[in-house]
């Protein structure tokens, strides 16, 4: 087992053979100024059979160091390992050796270095009989000392494109991993805009598509209106539907990409109730409003009554035709703004088939709760309904003086 704590290993890009070249071309550079540096120092007029290695062997030594370096990407250890020690017996395959050293320094494995570079260091002791060359007192000591300062200084630099290649490639995967995360908040953002948006189509278009529905089942439910009456709920539907147009509108309106100055809807609001109220009567509820809160709420709280009772008459509208609603409001600054609508059963029968149950609830039961209130609905003893709300509602600030 290997008890050196070695880096994970990434995927390395693959190499082109421009850059291949251009490696291969500055390590045969470098062996070729050793190889000078060495002839340089040998006796001039040397032996042919003294100096014969030099001319033939060594050159034929590189030029098989140079085509195994090709290979060091896929055989790291086993080239790096072959040419270190082949290096010894040829100077001008010294720039193979030192670029096998880097390339291997470059996995950062000191497990796979250190024998390299010990072989690196050490082989060149066996071959000094190859070159005649004269070596004062103490050489050994002193070339030891060169090889290995070489041997760290190719480590140090493929060490440090290794280092260097880690960190480009972890920057690309937080990149990549901040991408994702971008695109999954955008997804997450369009589908909370998009239930936004069926939250208000649906809040608006069902309230008065509702009350539409109840004008028309009156004049189903009643054959016998005077003229009058009739043409009057006649009017309302065609009011309601309009309105209905608009309302649908407004809310496609904002979303038009053309038009980014198109003002949004009005917000909801407390003092919009009435009107509400209003407009269901209008369209022929019997609806009773009863206001006993001190002061206005806040906007946030305002906006969350006025789609609570705009529900609970689409509701009563739709399930319970016909029957009386009683909406209260009470509460004051400090305490808890209370919204309780009662409807009682209904007093005709619906001429449709039963609408199917929706979102209205559980949607207005998220707008409940973002303001830290709570909502409560459940059939009541005589057959109608109750739907009641509790918004806490924030103390005045007392004034400053100075």
């Amino acid at each position: 087992m290997e008890t050196d704590a070695a880096p994970p290993r990434r995927p390395v890009p693959p190499r082109g053979p421009w850059q291949q070249a251009v490696r291969l071309g500055v390590a045969a550079v470098v062996g070729v100024l050793l190889w000078l540096l060495t002839g340089a120092m040998l006796p001039r007029g040397c032996a042919e059979e003294s100096c014969s290695w030099f001319v033939t062997g060594d050159p034929l030594v590189a030029l098989g160091c140079l085509a195994a370096v090709a290979w060091r990407r896929r055989f790291p250890v086993p080239v790096a390992l072959a040419v270190a020690v082949a290096s010894a017996a040829s100077a001008l395959a010294s720039g193979a050796a030192l670029l096998a050293i880097g390339s291997l320094a470059a996995r950062r494995r000191p497990a796979e270095i250190a024998p390299v570079v010990a072989a690196f260091v050490i082989a060149p002791l066996f071959t000094t009989g190859l070159y005649p060359v004269e070596r004062p007192p103490g050489s050994p000591w002193i070339q030891l000392s060169l090889q290995l300062l070489t041997a760290g200084f190719a480590v140090a630099t493929g060490w440090a494109v290794g280092a260097r290649r880690a960190e480009v490639l972890s920057l690309r995967e937080r990149a990549r991993s901040a991408e994702r995360e971008q695109t999954a908040l955008a997804d997450r953002a369009r589908v909370l805009e998009r239930n936004r948006i069926a939250r208000e189509m649906h809040d608006s278009l069902a309230h008065r598509i509702s009350l539409v529905a109840l004008q028309a089942g009156a004049l189903d439910h009643r054959p016998d209106l005077p003229d009058e009456e009739r043409a009057v709920l006649v009017r309302g539907i065609a009011d309601g539907s309009y309105r209905a147009l608009e309302d649908l509108r407004d809310v496609l309106g904002v979303l038009r990409a053309e038009q980014p100055d198109r003002p949004e809807p009005p917000r909801p609001s407390y003092d919009r109730v009435p009107a509400l109220v209003h407009d269901a009567r209008a369209s022929g509820m019997d609806v009773t409003l009863t206001v006993g809160t001190t002061g206005e709420p806040p906007d946030a709280l305002g906006e969350v009554c006025y789609r609570v009772v705009r529900e609970a008459l689409t509701n009563a509208a739709k399930h319970a035709p016909g029957a009386p609603v009683r909406i209260t409001l009470d509460g004051a600054p400090g305490g808890a703004l209370g919204i309780v609508v009662r409807n009682g059963p209904a007093t005709r029968t619906r001429t449709g088939p039963p609408p199917a149950s929706g979102y209205g609830l559980p949607g207005l039961a998220e707008r409940v709760r973002a303001v830290g209130g709570t909502l409560d609905h459940h059939p009541a003893p005589d057959g109608g309904f109750a739907l009641s709300a509790r918004l806490p509602w924030p103390g005045d600030e007392p004034e400053r003086r100075s």
